[in-house]
């Protein structure tokens, strides 16, 4: 099943939300060693984590966190205009109909086939979101790696400036335009999945 979540602090998805927060702990800080917040030592929760922020949520049968991606209005404080400009030299794109995409979760528990198919699952609801909100661009900023993949999975997308190095990590940013014909694109590489039968708000 595939939540969205749109109110962080509302009684509805708090055990969800919990499950998610914990994933994202295990995998950024415990496995990837980023230096990022962290709650009552169990929870990575940072200050973009806030009352506008989405969060697009695959739970498995017993209702709990299998992965996760955030999305915040870019006309909000996010990531790429507070924390990362410098990786935009020609500016942070910011504007009513553009989110900022962060916080890919995807626990190393599943295995890489899972995750594979889960980021896909996760991909594919983020662009149906986007459509039915009018969304026309996704930004973000993630490993280099995953940028290339990012880049060449069908959609209009470009990079938003060079990679840089983070910690002994190169990572970059990266824009992605969401138009009608945007599955249709993203399914010829195999990326996008129907996924709107499976959405619970």
């Amino acid at each position: 099943m595939i939540h969205l979540v749109e109110d962080h602090l509302s009684t509805g998805h708090q055990q969800l939300l919990r499950s998610m927060f914990a994933d994202r702990k295990r995998l950024f800080v415990d496995c990837l060693g980023w230096d990022v917040p962290v709650v009552d030592r169990q929870c990575e929760i940072d200050q973009f984590d806030t009352v506008g922020t989405a969060y697009i949520i695959s739970a498995n049968e017993n209702g709990e966190h299998e992965a996760s991606i955030r999305l915040i209005p870019s006309t909000r404080p996010h990531m790429l205009a507070e924390l990362f400009p410098h990786f935009c030299p020609g500016g942070v794109p910011v504007g009513p109909t553009i989110w900022e995409s962060t916080r890919l979760c995807l626990p190393q528990r599943h295995g890489a086939e899972r995750r594979r198919q889960l980021r896909n699952i996760l991909i594919s609801a983020m662009v149906d979101f986007a459509l039915a909100r009018g969304i026309t661009c996704l930004t973000g900023i993630i490993p280099e790696p995953f940028r290339k993949e990012v880049l060449a999975m069908g959609w209009s997308a470009q990079p938003l400036g060079p990679a840089m190095h983070v910690h002994g990590s190169l990572v970059g940013a990266f824009a992605a335009h969401i138009r009608p014909d945007t599955p249709a694109r993203l399914r010829w590489t195999g990326t996008y999945v129907d996924t709107q039968s499976q959405v619970q708000l």
